[in-house]
């Protein structure tokens, strides 16, 4: 497995595991833990914002980071973040592997890559953060394992 940059002929291929990855968890997670109303209004379009999302993090930008980890031709996940050095603070903004290559160590190998390259451009901490529901304990355990310390946050939604 080896890192790199992503290249424009990237975002297809990118875009469909982003939509593999996160489909779970706004359709069998988020849409029947809050009805349709609030699925609708707060991620109904989750796919096309996901477009867009990419489509911003891959721009050039000062302080913004993205790399994919492949084998043998084979795009196995990737990571987005951004660092402001003038605050000290950098962000992992989107981690995505691919679930028929999770259990191998990329996600940790690709968080312990962005944090390298934060701390190199002038970050003292960085933020991640990750939903608290069953779909992403796993993210809740590998950064706690990478020594994150999670902060309780309560997000409350109601149909009107």
């Amino acid at each position: 497995m080896h890192f790199r940059s992503s290249a424009p002929h990237d975002f297809s291929t990118l875009l469909d595991l982003t939509v593999r990855v996160f489909e779970p968890f706004y359709e069998k997670s988020f849409r029947p833990l809050l009805g349709e109303t609030v699925y609708a209004v707060q991620h109904g379009a989750w796919r096309s914002d996901y477009r867009q999302e990419l489509r911003s993090l891959l721009e050039t930008a000062p302080g913004n980071g993205f790399s994919v980890a492949e084998e043998d031709g084979v795009l196995l996940g990737y990571i987005a973040w951004h660092t402001d050095p003038v605050r000290g603070h950098g962000e992992i903004t989107l981690l995505a592997v691919d679930a028929e290559h999770r259990g191998r160590g990329i996600a940790r190998a690709l968080c312990e890559h962005a944090m390298d390259r934060m701390r190199r451009d002038g970050a003292r901490i960085v933020e991640i953060s990750t939903g608290g529901d069953d779909f992403h304990a796993p993210a809740r355990a590998l950064y706690e394992e990478l020594g994150c310390t999670p902060i309780p946050v309560a997000v409350y939604f109601k149909e009107l």
